[in-house]
């Protein structure tokens, strides 16, 4: 399964950076061992179901050790049997954007 996940403090510090607080819940999912990737928006994770939502636990309590209230927006993707799809999705999709408009 993939689970694509925000998770932040419902505070902020002085400047409205949250960035502190997120980088503790990245470094739970890099540390988990699992497949993942960052970006702007969304963490996204591979793994069974229990493991993903292991790691969005460890994830969570660690942002809650910088405020009271902690917000999540979670997103899963569940696939039984299937591997590697934090990369063979994208791979997917560039190979028909390589193909060009089908007019």
């Amino acid at each position: 399964m993939l689970i694509a996940f925000s998770v932040s403090p419902s505070g902020s510090d002085d400047t409205g950076s949250v960035s502190e607080a997120v980088a503790a819940a990245v470094g739970i999912v890099r540390a988990s061992g699992l497949p993942n990737h960052t970006d702007s928006m969304f963490t996204t994770v591979e793994g069974t179901w229990a493991e993903c939502m292991e790691v969005v636990r460890r994830a969570c309590e660690a942002v809650g050790s910088f405020g009271p209230r902690v917000s999540l927006v979670l997103k899963a993707d569940i696939r039984p049997g299937f591997e590697g799809e934090l990369t063979a999705k994208l791979e997917r999709l560039e190979r028909v954007l390589d193909r060009g408009p089908t007019t």
